[in-house]
């Protein structure tokens, strides 16, 4: 092969490569920020979202949770910044592939007078779905199909969700974007929930962004994890990565903790620490320190009442890093 050739087909592949990746990218924001007057709601936001992923989305109440998820799904404007969905760049371009997106956004947003299949029915008219046996087989995915009668506002909080669900599905998404779908909802109903969101994610090649303040689930859902803390993506990991992260931290407990903390970043500099209590401190990610730290400890003649090795919480690694950020 002469040179022109081989620069031929290596370019080829090289585009062809790029394509491939890009092909499994359903939605990328790049910078995007939300100003109102002086206070960032979001600031420089850019997440890359892989077709068929479940993404667990984790922050404090007021991080940006809802905002961001708003300007996804095109409820709001961001100030600055852009986003690439489904291949398309232009705003009305985008606008039309939102038409394969399901939302619910801040609790279900519901029309108390009409019937659950009224409610589901009206959704399935205004997505323009023209399959009519939709608005029964989502009734029936969310095990609403007994109250179907019934009208909204007489429902409980769990079944007002499950509704909220079976509106955000009617459409058949390819994105379905979630705001604390277990809210209200008893053990029973959050074990079908998660079952039924990994179903419509592996079976109607949908991807799933959701967030919830019960980290506990989202972790036995979720393939991956996007956390936010004041407006900023601080991390995004894998299951499998968070599994590593979260597999160990240390747990000290003595007498003089800030002793402690002093021996911690004099000897361990960069060391991610969380002060728990007066007489406990967590360390995290770095279990192969012990040995030396409890040589440092007793040199300072600290008494040591517990230095063990513990497993971490989906919970205590968002505090371990989001704790010590201003």
């Amino acid at each position: 092969m002469n040179n022109s050739l081989k620069i031929v087909f290596y370019t080829y592949i090289i585009k062809t490569k790029g394509m491939i990746g890009m092909d499994d990218v359903i939605l990328e924001t790049r910078n995007l920020t939300k100003k109102y007057k002086n206070q960032y709601a979001l600031n420089d936001v850019s997440i890359t979202l892989k077709k068929n992923h479940i993404y667990g989305f984790i922050g404090e109440n007021g991080a940006g949770k809802s905002t961001l998820m708003k300007i996804l799904a095109g409820l709001i404007f961001p100030t600055s910044g852009d986003m690439t969905f489904m291949g398309e760049t232009d705003p009305s371009a985008i606008e039309q592939k939102r038409k394969s997106v399901g939302t619910m956004i801040e609790g279900p947003y519901l029309y108390p007078g009409y019937s659950v299949r009224q409610n589901v029915e009206l959704q399935r008219l205004l997505v323009g779905n023209p399959d009519e046996s939709a608005t029964d087989r989502v009734i029936e995915l969310v095990g609403l199909s007994d109250s179907s009668k019934k009208k909204a506002r007489k429902l409980s909080m769990g079944m007002k969700q499950r509704l909220g669900i079976a509106m955000a599905m009617v459409g058949n998404p390819r994105f379905l974007i979630l705001d604390e779908p277990i809210n209200g909802l008893d053990p029973k109903n959050i074990v079908t929930l998660r079952s039924m969101l990994k179903k419509i994610n592996q079976d109607s090649d949908c991807t799933i962004f959701v967030s919830s303040h019960i980290l506990s689930e989202l972790y036995l859902l979720a393939t991956d994890f996007i956390f936010i803390h004041k407006g900023s993506i601080i991390e995004t990991l894998t299951h499998e990565q968070l599994e590593n992260k979260c597999s160990q931290y240390i747990l000290v407990r003595n007498n003089n903790i800030p002793e402690t903390v002093t021996i911690l970043e004099k000897y361990f500099p960069g060391i991610n620490y969380k002060v728990e209590t007066d007489d406990t401190v967590k360390i995290y990610g770095r279990s192969k320190i012990m040995t030396e730290l409890s040589e440092h400890l007793m040199q300072a003649g600290i008494t040591v009442s517990e230095l063990t090795e513990k497993e971490m919480s989906l919970e205590e690694y968002f505090i371990s890093i989001t704790g010590g950020r201003e």
